[in-house]
Parts: structure tokens; C-alpha cells; sequence
């Protein structure tokens, strides 16, 4: 088993900037993804972010050009630096790791009941 742990969130006003991290207990081979969802109050979870351990990225089309996923040599962290935020990214954000490839926003989504999650960290966005 894996524990994920984000961290980061916090409450800002539109325009502003986060960045959320999030670590891993340990590394094992079925974690070739990871990745962020979010999940707004009354809404389904989606994903926003995904990354692969060779480093490809994948987003979005709503957070596309303000969020930059990440990730350190270990690859048991990985970071979602957001920038212009808007009230509408106001949500809940979850680490989410190790579904099947490849590794997609739009798979992610699909394949979440096979990942590892955290806790989730929220973030709240003022007008």
C-alpha cells in the first residue's frame, strides 16, 4: 500500500498564485502515473493534471497555460504550481497515483477507482 500526503492549499484572491505538493510513502513500479483531481462542492472528481514517471505531462483543457504539474528525481513527489486562479478552481485537490497508463487526464479519470489517493487539500478562490 501507498499513502499519499498533499499539502499546499490555501485560500487566495482570483489572479493568485499556489502550489500544492504532494509525497508518496515510498515508490513502486505500478506508480508510472500520478497526478491531480479536483473536486468541487456537488460535483464529480476530475482530473487536472497527470504526469508520467519519464516526465510527460498531460492537462486540462480548463487549467491549460496556468497549471504546471511536476515532479522531484524520486519521483515520490510531484507538485501542481497554479497560477491566475480563478473562483471557479475553487475545490478540493487530491493526489492520485498509480492507474494504468497511459497516463491522461481523460485516463485518470477513467481508471480512478484503481489509484492510490490522498486526503486532499482545499483550495479556495476569492473574487
Amino acid at each position: 500500500q501507498v499513502q499519499l500526503k498533499e499539502s499546499g492549499g490555501g485560500s487566495v484572491q482570483a489572479g493568485g498564485s499556489l502550489r500544492l505538493s504532494c509525497e508518496a510513502s515510498r515508490y513502486t513500479n505500478s506508480m508510472f502515473c500520478m497526478g491531480w483531481f479536483y473536486q468541487a462542492p456537488g460535483k464529480d472528481r476530475e482530473a487536472v493534471a497527470a504526469i508520467s514517471s519519464d516526465g510527460a505531462t498531460n492537462y486540462a483543457d480548463s487549467v491549460k497555460g496556468r497549471f504546471t504539474i511536476s515532479q522531484d528525481s524520486t519521483f515520490r513527489t510531484i507538485h501542481l504550481q497554479m497560477h491566475n486562479l480563478q473562483p471557479e478552481d475553487t475545490a478540493m485537490y487530491y493526489c492520485a497515483a498509480a492507474w494504468p497508463g497511459p497516463c491522461t487526464v481523460a485516463n485518470a479519470s477513467r481508471q480512478r477507482a484503481l489509484a492510490y489517493w490522498g486526503q486532499g487539500t482545499q483550495v479556495t478562490v476569492s473574487s
